[in-house]
């Protein structure tokens, strides 16, 4: 061999290490994201123990694990045509929009989206009460995850005053049979509830106070849940108890530790779906196309983003 190509070799070598290497820190980046969502409960936190860092390495590593699987969930819905309703439930600070954040983080939001509706205008108030909930639901090879739901009325109207009482008993006779309508469309409904104690919400609340990057999340409605905490206690059993349907059952979450209750609620919602593995064509990437006349024309200065990191 000549020097020539030796050298030729070792340039190329030194090329495709290159790329894996680039390749490797795109993987560690896309990672790192979850490490950046976490960084508020450590700092909050405060020194971590022997048994809590390796519960977090435990964490970590469970969590990409299945949001591999949720990838793969995601892939048969859509090869399926499969549509799925997941609804998130729970008290104000429970950890539901975190939950719902690492189901979401690795999947297309174009098949699984999340609808987190607003209170109804004025035209929506006269409507019928679930109209504005089926027009978010799942259309063939789509995931829904709720963030609040039709539930409202069950929990914050009925403990807020926000319905009359003929409303709440209507709500109840309802809400069976327009799940088991949905279900037997072929939308599948998982119901969460997010249970967390009173010392618990009034600590997460407390952090939303102190933390400048959380105060937008505490609305003078999650103030006002604090003083009526009995009564959303008695609404969410009476909940529980009245539209638990076989159909559609309720599934409580134990809450207190976000991390926990994000790996089970996860790994609960996994079993409930009967996916399989959908084979895919092996990805050739083309060869980049050259053109002798292409040149490529300079940016100007005056749009380029100031270098400031």
């Amino acid at each position: 061999m000549g020097e020539g190509q030796a050298e030729a070799m070792s340039n190329t070598t030194n090329a495709q290490s290159m790329e894996r290497e680039h390749i490797r820190r795109e993987i560690i980046d896309d990672l790192d994201e979850e490490f950046e969502l976490s960084l508020e409960e450590e700092a909050v936190g405060g020194t971590l123990g022997a048994a809590d860092r390796a519960f977090r390495r435990t964490y970590f590593k469970e969590l990409i694990r299945l949001q591999g699987e949720l990838v793969k969930l995601q892939d048969w819905v859509k090869a399926t045509g499969h549509r799925v309703v997941v609804i998130f439930e729970g008290r104000d600070a429970a950890g539901k929009g975190g939950a719902i954040k690492r189901i979401t983080q690795r999947l297309n939001p174009r098949i699984c989206r999340v609808a987190a509706l607003p209170a109804p205008n004025d035209r929506e108030r006269t409507q019928w009460y679930f109209q504005r909930y089926v027009a978010q639901l799942p259309a063939a090879g789509e995931i829904v995850l709720f963030d609040r739901s039709w539930y409202n009325r069950a929990g914050v109207e009925r403990v807020m005053g926000f319905c009359t009482d003929e409303d709440y008993e209507e709500f109840y006779r309802s809400v069976p049979e327009f799940e088991r309508m949905l279900v037997r469309s072929g939308i599948q409904i998982i119901k969460y509830w997010f249970s967390i104690t009173d010392e618990e919400q009034e600590m997460r609340f407390r952090a939303r106070i102190e933390d400048p990057l959380k105060q937008w999340k505490l609305s003078p409605m999650d103030l006002e849940s604090r003083s009526r905490w009995e009564r959303y206690t008695t609404a969410k059993e009476t909940m529980l108890e009245r539209s638990s349907i076989a159909e559609a059952p309720w599934w409580v979450v134990q809450a207190v530790d976000k991390k926990r209750a994000r790996l089970n609620c996860i790994a609960h919602l996994l079993a409930q779906v009967p996916y399989e593995p959908v084979e895919h064509p092996e990805v050739t990437l083309p060869p980049r196309v050259y053109h002798p006349d292409y040149e490529r024309q300079p940016t100007p200065d005056s749009m380029i983003v100031p270098e400031v990191y």
